[in-house]
Formats: structure tokens, C-alpha cells, sequence
């Protein structure tokens, strides 16, 4: 299986609202948080930024690690780590510069929204609070 690291943000801001991303996929779409994956050559770091500036039009700087999750997608041979990081926003405005096209939009959602909207992910993220992040974690979540 081919080695694909996959680097994303918590965002959230004064409200506890969270940043997230209408992505599209072939003929289906989905929302997440902005991120994406790491090029060739860059750190981990590197790579959450430039995807979150892509994606959303913000600056962000990374405060802290959410989680490593492993997935293995066993149709495309792939075997991803997802490493999510906090980071706040610090410069730019809300915006898509995704020269993959692959963002339909961007928004502020509060958490109950967020919930609705991609309640797998929150799930394995954890997220609960906006004041109160979880601890940094580690899961497998199994082969899709």
C-alpha cells in the first residue's frame, strides 16, 4: 500500500464556531475541516498551513496537536495518516484560493451544526467543546 500523510486543522474562533470545508470528490460531495495532502518535501506543519490558506483564505498558526489517525483505504491501496493539528487564525479573510477546485465552500459552523453536517468526523475528533479541546490522541480507524 502507497504511504499518504493527510495534514488538517481545528480551527475555531472567539464564538466556538468551527472552520470547516464543502469538498467535492468526483460526483459526491462532503464537508471536513480544511486540509489536504503533504507534499513532497514539506514538514507536517508546512502542509497544514498552505492547505488551510488554500481552502479558507486564512493565516493560521498551529497551537497544538488534535490527533493522528491511520486509515487504510484498501479499494485505492492507500495507507493514510491524518494528523490534525489545532491552529488559530491569525491574518487573511475567508476565502477559496484551492487551485484543485476542489472546495465548493467555506464557513463558520457552530459546534451543533458541525455536528450535522460531518457527524463521523466529530466523532473521531472528539471535538465536544470549543473551549475545552481533548487531550492529543492516536487511532486506527480501520480499512474503508
Amino acid at each position: 500500500m502507497k504511504r499518504v500523510n493527510v495534514a488538517s486543522a481545528v480551527i475555531t474562533d472567539d464564538d466556538g464556531n468551527l472552520l470547516i470545508v464543502h469538498n467535492k470528490k468526483g460526483e459526491s460531495t462532503y464537508w471536513s475541516l480544511p486540509g489536504g495532502a503533504v507534499e513532497e518535501g514539506e514538514t507536517l506543519e508546512q502542509a497544514v498551513l498552505r492547505e488551510v490558506k488554500e481552502e479558507t483564505g486564512y493565516d493560521v498558526a498551529v497551537t497544538g496537536l488534535s490527533s493522528l489517525r491511520e486509515v487504510l483505504f484498501t479499494e485505492r491501496g492507500h495507507h493514510a495518516l491524518v494528523i490534525t493539528f489545532f491552529a488559530k487564525v491569525i491574518g487573511g479573510e475567508m476565502g477559496i484560493l484551492d487551485p484543485d477546485q476542489d472546495i465548493l465552500e467555506v464557513r463558520w459552523a457552530d459546534l451543533q451544526t458541525a455536528r450535522e453536517l460531518m457527524p463521523a468526523l466529530m466523532e473521531q475528533l472528539k471535538i465536544t467543546s470549543a473551549a475545552s479541546p481533548s487531550p492529543a490522541f492516536y487511532a486506527f480507524e480501520g480499512q474503508v
